[in-house]
C-alpha cells in the first residue's frame, strides 16, 4: 500500500539518503538494503516477496504504478521527483528515472538451498568474479536456463549491488542465493573464533561433492576435457571465474573436473556471461533426454 505520496527538491532528507548514496554501496550492504533501477526492474520487484520500502519516479509514471503498489502489503513511501533531479543520482540521463529501495531477504543457508532444491540439482557457483554487470548477467542467464539456486564465493561481487540488480533485469529476486561472504561476515552474534567466519568457496565445494554432486570447473585453460565430454545430467554444480586467470587454485583444486569450451588456440576465453550461456545450455540439453 502507498504510505506516502511526496515531490521532493532534493536528497537530503534521512529517508532519501539511499538515493543519495548510490555511488557507497557499502553503505547499502551494512543497512541490508539495495536499490532497483529502471521500469521493467521495479515492476518485477514489486511483484516479487521482497520487502520494499520506497520508490522515487517522475510524476508522470505515478498512475501506472499505483495498482502495484496498492496491492502491497508493506506501507511504500513514493517521491515524486524531476528528471533533472533524478540524473543527478546516476551522473548520466535516465530514459525512465524509475528507483526502488528494497531490502536484501534473509539469505537462505546451504542446507535449506540443498533441501529444497527439485531433484536432480542445478546450482552455480562463481568465484573471484568481481565485476557487478558481469554478477548481473550470469544471473539473469542462469534463470534463463532453470538454475536452482547461485552460491556466490567470498572473492565475488555481490548480486545485490545496483548495477547487477539493473543487468539482471529484476530476475534476482526469483534465484535463490547463498552468498558466502555475508554468512560469514553479516552476524554480528557470530565470535571471532567461530568456524563459519572462516568458511570458503573450496569448503563449500567439497560439501556439495559429499552430499553427491558433481561439480564441475567452467576453466578456459585446460586441455583434459571439453564440455561436450562432461556429465551434467545428475545433481550438478558448474563453477565460473573470471575471464582473466579463471578459477582460483584453490577453488578449482576442490571440483571434480575442469572442462573447457572448444575454441581456436588465438581466443583465450569468453566474457562469463557468454561462457555461461553455453555451459547452461549443455546442461540442460543433457538434462532434458
Amino acid at each position: 500500500m502507498i504510505s506516502l505520496v511526496e515531490k521532493i527538491y532534493s536528497f537530503g532528507a534521512p529517508e532519501l539518503q539511499p538515493y543519495a548514496t548510490l555511488r557507497r554501496p557499502l553503505e547499502h550492504r551494512q543497512q541490508n538494503i539495495f536499490v532497483a533501477e529502471s521500469e521493467r526492474v521495479v515492476r518485477r520487484l514489486l511483484r516479487s516477496k521482497f520487502t520494499v520500502v520506497s520508490l522515487v519516479m517522475p510524476e508522470k509514471h505515478l498512475e501506472s504504478f499505483r495498482a502495484q503498489l496498492e496491492a502491497r502489503p508493506e506501507p511504500i513511501a513514493v517521491y515524486l521527483a524531476e528528471k533533472k533531479l533524478l540524473e543527478t543520482l546516476t551522473g548520466y540521463s535516465v530514459f525512465q528515472g524509475v528507483f526502488a529501495v528494497a531490502k536484501i531477504p534473509k539469505l537462505a543457508t546451504l542446507e535449506e538451498i540443498y533441501t529444497q532444491s527439485p531433484k536432480p540439482r542445478f546450482f552455480v557457483a562463481i568465484d573471484e568474479l568481481s565485476n557487478a554487470e558481469n554478477v548481473g548477467a550470469l544471473v539473469r542467464t542462469c534463470a534463463a536456463f532453470g538454475v536452482h539456486a547461485l552460491i556466490v564465493g567470498e572473492t565475488s561481487s555481490s548480486p545485490y549491488l545496483r548495477r547487477s540488480v539493473r543487468n539482471s533485469m529484476g530476475t534476482i529476486f526469483d534465484l535463490p542465493i547463498f552468498e558466502i561472504e555475508t554468512i560469514r561476515n553479516g552476524d554480528p552474534n557470530l565470535r571471532r573464533d567461530d568456524p563459519i567466519r572462516k568458511l570458503n568457496l573450496a569448503q563449500i565445494i567439497r560439501d556439495l561433492r559429499q552430499r553427491g554432486m558433481h561439480v564441475v570447473a567452467a576453466h578456459p585453460h585446460t586441455d583434459k576435457k571439453v564440455l561436450s565430454q562432461a556429465n551434467f545430467t545428475g545433481d550438478c554444480c558448474v563453477v565460473f571465474g573470471n575471464e582473466g586467470e579463471g578459477i582460483s587454485k584453490n577453488v578449482l583444486e576442490a571440483c571434480d573436473e575442469a572442462v573447457a569450451i572448444p575454441m581456436p588456440p588465438h581466443v583465450d576465453s569468453l566474457n562469463v556471461g557468454a561462457a555461461a550461456a553455453v555451459f547452461l545450455y549443455e546442461a540442460v540439453r543433457q538434462r532434458q533426454k
